[in-house]
């Protein structure tokens, strides 16, 4: 029996080597490595840039605070013109102009500017770390967006040797059919069985197509941007101990360090509150000068003055303002144990799931070993006419499997890997 016309097409493109990675004629391929992936994606990606305006914004919040400590000077001028009536002058119209400088140096505000200052060069502080997450989060994406494209591109590979071997079956059970020694079924059986790995051929081109759309986006180039991967999945053993892990995350993880500015802003919002029960002491200048001609200059006078101040009742509104304060302290105080239990259970889940991705690269390898040896034996007892097809397809299928799994296993230990990383702040 024949292979039909679009079999015979799929069977020449594998032959040929060209139905895998196939580029545009005048197109060439960008060639990546995981650590190109990962600077392309840092240098491209839009979640830096905003990191980095959270941080400007920050020092600004600085300069803004640091202000209430330096001198403030006003001018102010008036120009009028005013009308009098009086018994002995009858209607005047005159003209008024009136200047006034005013220095203004605070001495004392009870803490208030101080407690400022140090709330902004916290959130500085914060913003900073906010850099290192943001870069923390994206070199992730990127190592899963290209580990995506390796395993799409292993079960291409894989899906395509299940084809040839169903191709090389097929063949040896039309050879036998034709001289009498199997029957038709073992045929069409054989058929069917290509005719499915084709399909799962094609999906898993589909697959590794996308898998290359998306790592495209994340490195911030344009999704039909021709990629080859140049990297593999490959197994490092890892050392630490998962206590180390956790350790180390609690020290360097950028949200614990976040949180830890936020509980201190915190504590100062407290100081900053209370500072409404705390008299001002202000040290002010003021010159004046007015005439009916401008800009007015004739009439002169200037003080110096020492201007002390105390909030003698203000309503409540300091007392609320402490006790807003103080429960943002306690909360902020909750927030900052639950991102510290929130990291080390992220860091406990990813170490887990490496070590057992681990375990199941080890039994996955043994696996393919046997199935590659069962698959031949089954060859063997079928073309000495001491086994079934059925026997083969199994073997098929059951190798396939292996192999699959192990490429599985491969790829949740690298990514797990790279979760971990992650989630105990390892630097860029």
């Amino acid at each position: 029996m024949r292979v039909s016309t679009w079999k015979k097409s799929i069977a020449v493109m594998l032959a040929c080597g060209t139905f895998l990675w196939v580029v545009p004629a005048g197109a060439t391929a960008l060639e990546l490595t995981l650590d190109d992936s990962i600077q392309m994606a840092l240098r491209n990606n839009p979640t830096i840039k905003i990191a980095d305006a959270e941080k400007k914004i920050a020092k600004s919040k600085i300069n803004q605070a640091q202000s209430g400590n330096m001198p403030a000077l006003t001018y102010a001028h008036t120009a009028a013109r005013y009308k009098s009536n009086t018994l002995t002058t009858g209607v005047l119209y005159d003209n008024k102009y009136d200047n006034t400088v005013r220095l203004t140096f605070p001495l004392y505000t009870g803490g208030e500017v101080e407690g400022l200052i140090k709330q902004a060069e916290l959130g500085y502080d914060a913003a900073i770390l906010g850099i290192a997450k943001a870069k923390q989060q994206i070199k992730l994406d990127a190592t899963t967006a290209y580990f995506n494209v390796l395993q799409a591109r292993n079960m291409v590979d894989l899906n395509k040797e299940s084809v040839e071997r169903l191709q090389a079956h097929l063949k040896n059970v039309q050879a036998q059919y034709e001289v009498g020694t199997v029957a038709k079924v073992d045929v069409l059986r054989s058929e069917v069985e290509l005719a499915n790995a084709e399909q799962n051929l094609i999906k898993a081109q589909n697959s590794y197509d996308l898998a290359l759309a998306s790592l495209n986006n994340v490195l911030g180039i344009p999704l039909d941007t021709q990629v080859q991967v140049k990297d593999n999945l490959k197994y490092q053993k890892y050392d630490k101990t998962i206590d180390d892990c956790i350790k180390y995350a609690l020290q360097n993880r950028p949200e614990i360090g976040q949180m830890d500015a936020s509980l201190k802003i915190a504590q100062k919002g407290i100081s900053v509150a209370r500072s409404g029960y705390l008299p001002t002491l202000a040290l002010a200048g003021t010159a004046n000068w007015n005439n009916d001609e401008f800009p007015g200059d004739e009439n002169s006078n200037w003080t110096v003055s020492l201007q002390a101040g105390f909030n003698v009742f203000d309503a409540g509104l300091t007392k609320a303002k402490v006790r807003q304060a103080k429960a943002t302290h306690a909360k902020t105080t909750q927030e900052v144990k639950q991102t510290s239990d929130a990291v080390q259970l992220e860091v406990r889940q990813a170490y887990l799931s490496l070590r057992e991705a681990e375990k199941r690269i080890a039994t996955a390898k043994v696996a393919v070993e046997k199935a590659e040896e069962d698959y031949k034996i089954a060859q063997v007892r079928y073309s000495a006419g001491v086994g079934t097809n059925i026997d083969v397809m199994d073997a098929q299928v059951a190798l396939t499997q292996a192999k699959t799994n192990y490429v599985q296993a491969m790829y949740d230990y690298n990514t797990n890997q790279a979760k971990l990383n992650k989630a105990m702040g390892m630097s860029i």
